[in-house]
């Protein structure tokens, strides 16, 4: 009986503390859009990131939001922030490279936002 104790209590162990050693790079949202977004404060991780700015790029496009020279400008900034990446992950991210493709996330996603929001490529 003992003998099946003990490593269970090992695997509980670890289990709870294999969470906090999960990467994340996000910042959370400044405080005055904390109401108007699901998972305000969430963490993700870069290629979470990575994903969003691509999805909301996409749609920007489908819903017309986006035009084609402003969907192919930040595709361009999207693609080269993704080479960016690779080449700090070559020798392992440091704490200043996080923080320098975190800043560059958050303005990336600003001018997605903002060409998104100003109706100059609307239909109709």
């Amino acid at each position: 009986m003992r003998k099946l104790i003990v490593p269970a209590l090992v695997l509980a162990a670890a289990s709870v503390a294999a969470p906090s050693m999960a990467q994340s790079y996000h910042r959370p949202a400044p405080p005055h859009h904390g109401a108007q977004h699901a998972g305000y404060g969430a963490w993700q991780s870069i290629n979470a990131r990575q994903a969003n700015l691509d999805r909301r790029i996409d749609q920007g496009v489908r819903n017309g939001q986006l035009g084609r020279r402003e969907a192919t400008r930040l595709r361009g900034e999207f693609n080269s922030l993704l080479r960016l990446e690779a080449n700090y992950r070559r020798g392992g991210l440091t704490a200043w490279e996080r923080q320098d493709l975190d800043r560059r996330f958050d303005r990336l996603s600003a001018q997605i936002r903002n060409e998104r929001n100003d109706r100059d490529h609307r239909r109709g």
